[in-house]
């Protein structure tokens, strides 16, 4: 493991695994570095891998109130310790914060965004800005379970389902990274592409969608690459939000090395 210091004076801790051009890894919600170890040995003989700690999770630190600003801070600086514009692939959540990046000109040498999570529909309705609420209430209370309870039925787990994974062996690490949530359903502006920022991003960006995910997904992808100039909606066949690792890496080596 190594660490840098953010602007703010967060100590963000990341792994740098592999040999290659630079990509750098951005997960999502209850994720952290260790959330792609068995997807980085399949990237590492082409790519080096960055994966680190989004602040607040791991062995990063937060300095602050929670801002987006600060997030794309922290990912600036770790592709400034990348060297050469990297290479930056987004999953869920973390997709907004690279967008987000690349919208406020943060440089990279392409961008691939999977399923980020703006989950309105055209009637505006299935946002996250009641979920936002109702974590962050539950948070306050002291009551992590119950906030990843809430959001992961919120993602359309069912109640039985999410009752079994209470007791699966990941569910403490899950709630241990509880207090992020909010950081996530923040980037997702609630459920909305903001597409008057994403139509300033100039780098090479693909939105990419799995072919069994939800319709919120594929919706998303369209308008996000609809929105930035040049960019391409593609859809992963037989994939869900938690795309198969030998299936993604392939995807991405053809993607930015192609």
């Amino acid at each position: 493991m190594q660490t840098l210091d953010a602007p703010d004076g967060t100590t963000i801790a990341y792994e740098r695994t592999g040999a290659g051009p630079p990509l750098v890894v951005v997960m999502g919600a209850l994720c952290d570095r260790l959330s792609t170890a068995s997807l980085s040995p399949l990237l590492t003989p082409d790519f080096t891998v960055y994966e680190y700690d989004r602040r607040g999770r791991g062995a990063s630190t937060e300095v602050g109130e929670y801002s987006v600003q600060r997030e794309v801070d922290d990912l600036a600086a770790l592709l400034a310790v990348a060297g050469d514009p990297a290479f930056v692939f987004g999953h869920s959540s973390g997709g907004c914060l690279a967008l987000e990046a690349a919208a406020r000109g943060v440089p990279m040498a392409g961008l691939a965004v999977y399923e980020p999570p703006y989950t309105a529909g055209d009637d505006g309705t299935g946002g996250s800005a009641e979920m936002l609420t109702a974590i962050q209430r539950l948070l306050d209370a002291g009551d992590r379970d119950g906030a990843v309870t809430a959001f992961v039925q919120g993602t359309g787990v069912p109640a039985d389902r999410v009752a079994a994974m209470r007791n699966e062996p990941f569910w403490p690490r899950m709630a241990q990274l509880a207090p992020t949530l909010p950081h996530d359903l923040i980037l997702a502006d609630g459920g909305r592409v903001p597409g008057d920022r994403l139509s300033r991003i100039t780098v090479d960006t693909v939105a990419v969608s799995g072919g069994t995910s939800p319709a919120w997904a594929a919706r998303s992808c369209a308008a996000v690459a609809a929105a930035i100039p040049g960019a391409r909606h593609e859809v992963l066949a037989g994939q869900s939000h938690a795309a198969a690792d030998d299936v993604l890496a392939p995807w991405l080596r053809a993607h930015f090395l192609t």
